[in-house]
């Protein structure tokens, strides 16, 4: 577990490196336009919607190792390859390798996990994941940007290398891992599932139910940092750009810091009233952005306000990380666990594509619209997590009861049914 978790930092440390400029480097380090960058970041998307719907067989069938291993080196391969693009299909070439090989390396970690944790230690597992990825990812953008010269294109290949070796690390790292074998195949299917795959997962209620409120999730706070929330920042309340790094710095910050606190009053909760908590939470936080754009404050209310709101999405992020990923592992069966990991991915990834397509123009332009309409998301977040209660086990949905000791310490049996019995 160690491995696979100092593997899934690093990796995320490479990746920090390089994100938040790539559509700087496309655009303007290459001299390859807003256009083109549109397309490379398009394709970068596109190619894990293309990939996700087969890792997920090719990790049960073949193990999360050896399809960590192949992700890895088509990751590297195309951060190497971004590096040295300077025409449009070279660049366009080296995001899908990218897109395709990033795209595959969450669900295959998320499955080394569920293999080396019990049920009730996935929980912190998982925690630990998302608090090392999001400091890796911190830690790789602020190195990278004491790094970074858009006057110097060979900055920028430094930059892809260091991700490229990152990915490699992850591979040689994670490569090493030894599990106690493959899962048994003959693993609980769902109710009504048919002969597995496709079928069984949109036969299982709960996951489904999960997807749905997954993608609801990741729609209304993921798809929008970048895109329609920073949009209505500018426009609707007129946030510098330093102030949207300030945001970004503090939702992270919140994150970190948050954690493992926050971890401690998940685990003794039910994890569907944890999820519906969060929707409360960021309903809050639309509001409180609603105040920045439009309740007509002096400019430093409005960027406090702002800044808020970034804090208080990170404090549902850090209350999610427990809950969602190790349910979706605690849902699946023995031998679709890789299945169920690459679905659940599939719906994020989906969901980052639309976010930013329908947050953008919102954001942008249509200012009490698109606070009321992602008020209301949020909320819905909460009806959504309560439904999904309803299709629970206890178990499944509050972990912390199989770890409970039984209380009956002895029982005693009088001497005469002793002996009959032996």
């Amino acid at each position: 577990m160690r491995r696979i978790q100092a593997g899934s930092a690093l990796s995320a440390f490479g990746l920090g490196f390089t994100v938040p400029y790539l559509y700087v480097y496309v655009a303007q380090v290459r001299d390859l336009g807003a256009t083109t960058a549109g397309v490379v970041l398009a394709v970068f998307a596109m190619a894990a919607l293309v990939v996700l719907p087969f890792s997920g067989r090719a990790i049960d069938r073949r193990g999360p190792v050896p399809v960590l291993l192949v992700a890895s080196a088509l990751a590297a391969v195309g951060a190497v390859g971004m590096g040295l693009a300077s025409s449009m299909p070279a660049a366009v070439g080296a995001a899908a390798l990218l897109g395709a090989g990033t795209a595959v390396l969450q669900p295959a970690l998320a499955t080394m996990i569920v293999w080396c944790s019990e049920p009730t230690g996935r929980t912190r597992a998982f925690a630990l994941q998302f608090f090392l990825q999001n400091l890796g990812l911190g830690v790789g953008g602020l190195i990278g940007g004491q790094l970074v010269d858009v006057s110097r294109p060979d900055s920028f290949l430094l930059l892809f290398s260091i991700e490229a070796a990152m990915f490699l690390v992850l591979a040689a790292v994670v490569g090493t891992v030894r599990t106690a074998g493959a899962p048994a195949l003959q693993g609980p299917r769902p109710a009504g599932g048919g002969k597995g795959g496709v079928r069984a997962l949109l036969g299982h209620k709960a996951m489904v139910q999960l997807c749905v409120l997954g993608f609801v999730l990741f729609f209304a706070c993921y798809g929008q940092f970048e895109s329609g929330l920073a949009a209505y920042g500018t426009e609707a309340a007129g946030i510098a750009p330093s102030a949207l790094g300030m945001a970004l710095a503090a939702n992270t910050a919140v994150i970190v810091l948050a954690q493992f606190l926050v971890l401690k009053f998940v685990e003794r909760r039910r994890r569907t009233r944890v999820i519906a908590a969060v929707g409360l939470i960021w309903a809050v936080a639309w509001i409180i952005a609603g105040y920045a754009g439009l309740g007509h404050g002096s400019q430093a209310m409005a960027t406090a306000a702002f800044v808020s709101t970034y804090a208080l999405f990170g404090l549902g992020e850090a209350m999610l990380s427990p809950t969602v990923a190790p349910l979706v592992a605690d849902l699946a069966p023995e031998s679709m666990v890789g299945s169920y990991n690459s679905a659940f991915a599939l719906v994020k990834q989906l969901a980052l594509a639309v976010g930013p397509a329908v947050g953008g123009p919102m954001g942008a332009s249509l200012h009490g619209p698109y606070i009321v309409t992602f008020v209301l998301f949020s909320l819905l977040v909460t009806v959504l997590a309560v439904r999904l209660g309803r299709l629970l086990t206890p178990v499944q949905d509050r972990p912390a009861l199989a770890a409970k000791p039984s209380r009956v310490v002895a029982r005693h049996r009088p001497e005469k049914e002793t002996a009959a019995a032996a």
